[in-house]
């Protein structure tokens, strides 16, 4: 199987969705538990909820595979995104409620994770580095929107309920002020989704490793709160009555990003069709 799927738009907007995926080829599934088999901790259902990204001709790389064989979003080197904090590893050995995802002694050693970086890691890195570099030929810039979801409540990495809209910006170093403020403040705007920017959740190694406003690369991640969308728990239904109404939402958050693009960067070969 494609280790991602990839779609090129014309806008300057990449959309990125890692952990989107849940194949598991045989020969790893044979050493995991029924609960890691389940796969419950994907981000369900992203693409089919962010359908409209097409109306916003936006680029798209959607991976195939879960994020149980390597997270896509954590860094080669294996460092903790949040020091201090529970983490899970680049090669995760348990699912976020701490059961095991491997049958005892069966955990990937060093060995199976080189192999997994180079089979399914660097793949997707390559070709998002390349998608971006490609958009600021076109524009003079690229911006990178990396779409999550997660439980509204997760024990192990944060206590009570995830604000809706959890907007991260690597603390204001993977993007600048003019657009992480105008999606801040149009998610703001909403009345129906809390939000909050740099919170719990700033952005994970996609956002940190790419965005680099001073080079003309802004990212911005979305960790949203799975409720909104779909039922939490197996089977994990999509709820299109719950979508409906949050994908309007969602698409102007992504409107905003790409307007804001065009204000600070209309010296620098900005399309305004790009909209």
């Amino acid at each position: 199987m494609e280790v991602f799927r990839f779609r090129q738009g014309r806008s300057p907007l990449l959309v990125s969705m890692p952990h989107d995926g849940t194949h598991i080829p045989a020969e790893l599934a044979a050493d995991m538990t029924e609960a890691g088999l389940g796969v419950p901790d994907t981000d369900w259902h992203v693409s089919r909820l962010y359908d409209f990204l097409g109306e916003l001709d936006a680029s798209i790389i959607q991976a195939t595979h879960s994020r149980y064989v390597i997270d896509l979003n954590r860094s080669p080197s294996g460092t903790a995104l949040y020091a201090g904090q529970r983490n899970t590893e680049l090669c995760p050995t348990t699912c976020f409620d701490d059961r095991p995802i491997y049958k005892p002694g069966r955990e990937p050693d060093a060995p199976a994770v080189a192999l997994r970086l180079e089979r399914y890691w660097r793949p997707y890195h390559d070709r998002l580095a390349a998608a971006l570099a490609e958009l600021k030929v076109r524009h003079g810039y690229a911006l990178l929107f990396d779409a999550h979801s997660i439980r509204s409540r997760v024990p192990r990495f944060f206590e009570g309920r995830l604000w809706d809209l959890n907007l991260g910006t690597g603390d204001g170093l993977a993007a600048s002020p003019a657009i992480s403020d105008a999606v801040r403040e149009e998610a703001a705007n909403t009345t129906n989704y809390s939000s909050v920017l740099n919170g719990r959740f700033k952005g994970g190694y996609i956002t940190r490793a790419y965005g680099r406003p001073a080079e003309g690369v802004e990212a911005v991640q979305l960790e949203l709160v799975q409720a909104t969308y779909m039922d939490e728990d197996p089977p994990f239904t999509f709820r299109e009555d719950l979508a409906a109404g949050l994908r309007p939402v969602l698409r102007r958050l992504l409107a905003a990003m790409l307007s804001a693009g065009i204000k600070r960067y209309r010296g620098a070969g900005a399309d305004r069709k790009a909209l």
